[in-house]
């Protein structure tokens, strides 16, 4: 059977009346047309079953109506939840969204920003793995290319942000451990990004509270930022063995370097997790080294997923507002799309924390 030929704007003019101009801006939602003369367009339209070509609307309009996303790892609860809110303000507003995994690996990155360039997106939201240099992201801003970051800022590139602040939802936690009598507060945490003078110079920054500058920081490090915090408010010795950096986005690798922290003759009594991944690797290490929560250790996590409270007892932890992360990112981007014009804007959006039972008195 032969396939029916696809309808043209010049069919559809025909048979609505009008000039093929007339046809072409209706479709293509560019330029006036009467009310009625709208209707009549797109009723042909609908009876032929045509399909506006968004590839030449987008050669008249300038337009895609497409937005990017680059996001760190689509498989992490975190960004599934913020891509949902981005989702959905893009769809509230007759725009497509085209979403690229980096993987948080920079040349992943950049070919994601290349790819989503060269299919002509309107403007893009990212979450950068370079938060120093970011050549790439520099260029699309000096490009004009409307730019929100997300969870993430870059050194000296002022454009739209979105983000929580990671210091004080981190030292909020661990205050929760220290209140309950908590001495000796292990953490594990993924701190990917490398610090120049490496761990132990930012601890001891970070222990004299010299470290002025953090916006760029990876948001582990903040939150290790807000764990020393939490201890020099508190007036407590900071055990600096009891710090794990993992090195990796990765549960497996969170629960070697975790199952080393438990396996201690001097274990700590608590535990402070700084993300999701970090969350269920330290589970993982206290389940294989068969103890229990909060009975033979206490536990903080960072995000709230899913699992923390299907378990009994539930996990304490610091719930960033995902979903509201994504619908802010997108909203500032599509006002930026529609021409918005001032300087690059911070939105730090709050962290709660939802106390379950994962913390016991520790007398």
């Amino acid at each position: 059977m032969a396939k029916k030929p696809k309808a043209t704007i010049a069919d559809v003019a025909r048979l609505a009346g009008v000039s093929t101009a007339t046809a072409g801006r209706v479709l293509g939602d560019y330029g006036y047309a009467k009310a009625k003369t709208r209707e009549q367009v797109m009723q042909a339209a609908r009876k032929l079953g045509y399909r506006t070509n968004a590839l030449a609307r987008s050669l008249i309009t300038g337009k895609t109506r497409t937005i990017g996303v680059v996001a760190g790892d689509i498989q992490n609860p975190f960004y599934a939840s913020i891509l949902r809110g981005i989702a959905d303000v893009a769809e509230s507003r007759d725009f497509g969204l085209l979403i690229v995994n980096s993987d948080e690996n920079l040349d992943k990155e950049i070919r994601a920003v290349n790819l989503l360039m060269e299919k002509q997106v309107d403007g893009l939201i990212v979450s950068p793995c370079d938060t120093r240099y970011a050549h790439h992201l520099r260029d699309l801003q000096a490009a004009g290319l409307p730019l929100v970051l997300l969870d993430r800022s870059v050194a000296g590139l002022e454009v739209d942000r979105v983000a929580i602040d990671n210091i004080a939802a981190a030292e909020r936690a661990v205050s929760a451990l220290v209140s309950a009598g908590h001495r000796r507060i292990g953490l594990v945490g993924e701190m990917l990004e490398d610090q120049e003078g490496g761990l132990e110079a930012l601890l001891k920054r970070g222990l004299a509270g010299e470290v002025l500058s953090t916006d760029t920081l990876f948001p582990s490090w903040q939150r290790l930022l807000g764990y020393l915090r939490a201890h020099r408010q508190s007036g407590l010795e900071v055990e600096i063995s009891l710090i794990r950096r993992v090195g990796a986005y990765s549960a497996q690798a969170a629960q070697a370097v975790a199952r080393e922290l438990l396996d201690r003759s001097d274990r700590p009594t608590a535990v402070f997790a700084t993300d999701g991944t970090m969350s269920e690797g330290v589970m993982g290490a206290i389940s294989a080294a068969g103890l229990s929560v909060p009975g033979d250790l206490s536990l903080v996590c960072f995000d709230d997923l899913e699992w923390m409270s299907f378990l009994s007892p539930g996990i304490s932890t610091m719930a960033q507002p995902r979903l509201a992360m994504g619908e802010q990112a997108a909203t500032m981007l599509l006002e930026r799309v529609e021409g918005t014009d001032s300087r690059g804007r911070s939105v730090m959006m709050r962290a709660d924390f939802v106390e379950r039972g994962s913390i016991a008195i520790c007398e």
